[in-house]
């Protein structure tokens, strides 16, 4: 069975060591967005004497990257694999139960479209 992971990094300093963490732990491929949630918008508009009436996104963000979370997914084929990401997370960040290490998700995948596995990738296939 595949699975999707989503990891929301609170700290983006521990972001290349997640990285490393995944593809050592045989993740094949990792999606990393710029993310953040309704709290550090409302820090970030509190912050701002220029903000527009009705702002956008863009509005919020501009010059504050560093209150940014880092969301990572990727699609994995097996518990084992879950887990093996869970563990290598926890390494890095400590136990996602504690404060500010993040959220992780894993949900089952019914069908995937495009998606290539390693041996294709190697093979050209």
């Amino acid at each position: 069975m595949k699975f999707l992971v989503l990891y929301v990094l609170h700290d983006e300093s521990r972001l290349y060591d997640i990285l490393d963490a995944w593809s050592e732990a045989g993740v094949g491929g990792i999606t990393v967005l710029a993310s953040t949630g309704v709290g550090r918008i409302s820090k970030i508009a509190a912050l701002r004497e220029d903000m527009p009436i009705i702002p956008t996104l863009s509005d919020l963000l501009q010059n504050h990257e560093e209150l940014l979370n880092r969301t990572l997914f990727s699609i994995v084929d097996g518990q084992e694999l879950v887990d093996k990401i869970v563990e290598a997370t926890e390494k890095v960040v400590g136990k996602l139960i504690d404060h500010n290490t993040g959220i992780l998700a894993v949900l089952p995948v019914a069908q995937v479209y495009g998606l290539r596995q390693r041996s294709d990738e190697v093979s050209g296939g």
